[in-house]
């Protein structure tokens, strides 16, 4: 007579699989009793409380609190205009790299600067007037004069 095929890491597989259907049947009947069928519209309700989290009772009206309809912000808040005109000193400059950083007079915001930018060479605490304009990746890059 000839040797069952079957190995112990099949017969671990397919209870795998059966463990899975099985599972996959109990979830769906669990969605199927929880789906809300013969439930009224008052018990499907939810509120929202002062807290922000949902509730199944209504806000007490005693803490309604009145808002503004001017005071509603949708989306990103806009930007404030930036003057591009500014003043600084340059705090690093590498020749050899191209590139360097100056310190703005008013706000001591470090902003880059590129070799290519300049319209006369810069040394080390030099003082600059530059003119800001927005790169692709540094958030700022100026261009220099004196």
């Amino acid at each position: 007579m000839a040797k069952s095929r079957e190995t112990y890491s099949k017969k671990e597989n397919e209870k795998k699989k059966h463990k899975k259907r099985q599972d996959k049947e109990y979830r769906k009947d669990q969605r199927k009793s929880e789906k809300g069928e013969g439930k009224t519209f008052e018990d499907m309700i939810m509120y929202v409380d002062e807290d922000g989290n949902l509730t199944s009772s209504p806000p007490d009206p005693t803490k309604r609190k009145k808002v503004k309809k001017e005071d509603i912000e949708l989306g990103v808040p806009k930007r404030e205009k930036v003057d591009p005109i500014r003043k600084g000193k340059v705090s690093y400059f590498d020749d050899a790299k191209g590139f360097g950083f100056i310190i703005d007079r008013e706000s001591d915001e470090r902003i880059f600067v590129h070799l290519n930018s300049l319209e006369e060479p810069v040394k080390v605490n030099d003082k600059v007037t530059l003119k800001l304009k927005r790169a692709r990746k540094a958030l700022w890059q100026s261009m220099c004069s004196w």
